[in-house]
């Protein structure tokens, strides 16, 4: 069993940056994918941003694209998510989930895919 816990959320103003962590523990994360979603009030779940685990393959979604950089440290177990620029349509709940190996790379965004889940850290952008 894996479990997530993410830390760095807060209340940031427009153009401002912050760090997301995910911290995982029950197991070694090798050859998980490990993933970053968000939940706007009143919206789906929607895919930010993925990495592999070497590092070497990452992927985002358009609207963070340019702006949010994710990266992993395999020793700490830990994922993070670099978000600079932010605007008020970035405020969500922003969780953090792993892939199991197998995980079908078309298939990144797709939130089926993931295994495990955080409980999530509230990221707030005002205007």
């Amino acid at each position: 069993q894996v479990q997530l816990v993410e830390s760095g959320g807060g209340l940031v103003q427009a153009g401002g940056s912050l760090r997301l962590s995910c911290a995982a523990s029950g197991r070694t994360l090798r050859n998980y994918l490990m993933g970053w979603f968000r939940q706007a009030p009143g919206k789906e779940r929607e895919f930010a941003a993925a990495i592999s685990w070497t590092g070497s393959s990452t992927y985002y979604a358009d609207s963070v694209k340019g702006r949010f950089t994710i990266s992993r440290d395999n020793a700490k177990n830990t994922v993070y998510l670099q978000m600079n620029s932010l605007k008020p349509e970035d405020t969500a709940v922003y969780y953090c989930a792993a892939a199991k190996p197998g995980y079908t790379s078309r298939h990144i965004s797709n939130s089926g895919q993931y295994d495990y889940w955080g409980q999530g850290t509230q990221v707030t952008v005002s205007s």
